[in-house]
């Protein structure tokens, strides 16, 4: 356990760093945000096409990993809505929290940072992870909310959810990558180091960018918040372990599946909860504290798997 806490402790010192960064005002909020941006569009974008360009499209499409996630992480989202509504909130609200019990943090913090503890073996599985999150469950919090609030899902909620689909930089550089490997395009030099230099700075950048947007979060709502951080660390990592068992996935992508289910919940539930004015105090606390309390629970994961 101590070995591997060593390993992942880097990680979580940069993020420390932002937030140390942040709080004292050396680094601006708004020098936090054009990192994060910087991060999402191009030095993150660059990471995701290089890996997707060297993955193979059929071995990356594992029906079975699919459907064992699906599985998990729906369980997960059912149970967190269904203890939402036990406390008496509305559908939209209900799915919020539910949202924030299984959608971690894959893009800034899973991705740079599992493909380096767990190997190359790890992309592939990472990427499926990412891609579901985002077709899959942000497509579904969006119809549901409006729905909610507009008596149905018509037209007007689905062109926005595909025209962010369309425009979401880690899904254009994903398919992209994968076009350029499946089409058996070849890599020049010069293009591989430069996605391999811009790439490299998604890694300190995004950890940085994590650390400093926590900053700014207070600790409130501590009890619904403490569940959701509890539902997203541990629950949902076994939900996903015992459907991968289920559906016999390979025991490598089942450990990275798992894993990467015990990611803190994610910046980007956040952003749709201030967007929908939704439990924005419960996600904004539930981020801080998962994230805080995943400097342990990541490494007892990777022990468990035996990573």
């Amino acid at each position: 356990m101590t070995e591997i806490l060593l390993k992942t402790l880097p990680f979580f010192a940069l993020i420390g760093l932002g937030w140390v960064a942040a709080a004292t005002r050396f680094f601006p909020a708004q020098g936090a945000a054009w990192l994060t941006k910087f991060v999402f569009y191009f030095a993150l974008s660059a990471m995701l096409f290089r890996f997707a360009a060297g993955v193979d499209l059929g071995q990356l499409f594992d029906l079975r990993f699919v459907l064992a996630y699906l599985a998990g992480s729906t369980a997960v989202w059912a149970v967190g809505l269904w203890v939402a509504r036990a406390r008496g909130l509305g559908l939209a609200e209900a799915a919020m929290e539910a949202q924030c019990c299984m959608i971690g943090n894959t893009g800034f913090l899973g991705v740079p940072m599992l493909v380096v503890l767990l190997g190359p073996a790890a992309i592939g599985p990472v990427l499926m992870v990412l891609i579901i999150d985002m077709l899959v469950f942000s497509t579904l919090i969006t119809l549901i909310v409006h729905a909610s609030r507009n008596g149905g899902v018509g037209l007007a909620a689905i062109v926005p959810v595909l025209r962010g689909i369309a425009a979401n930089p880690m899904i254009l550089a994903m398919v992209a990558g994968l076009s350029w490997g499946g089409l058996g395009l070849p890599m020049p030099a010069p293009l591989d180091e430069f996605l391999s230099i811009l790439g490299a700075a998604a890694t300190p950048g995004a950890l940085f960018a994590i650390g400093a947007s926590l900053a700014g979060r207070s600790l409130a709502r501590l009890a619904p918040s403490a569940w959701l951080s509890g539902a997203k660390l541990v629950l949902h990592p076994a939900a996903v372990g015992l459907a991968a068992w289920a559906f016999g996935v390979d025991p490598v992508s089942a450990g990275v599946m798992v894993v990467a289910a015990g990611l803190p919940v994610a910046g980007n539930v956040y952003i749709l909860a201030q967007h929908f004015g939704l439990a924005q105090q419960r996600v904004s606390t539930a981020i801080l504290i998962s994230t805080a309390a995943s400097i342990l629970t990541i490494p007892a994961l990777i022990l468990l798997i035996g990573a």
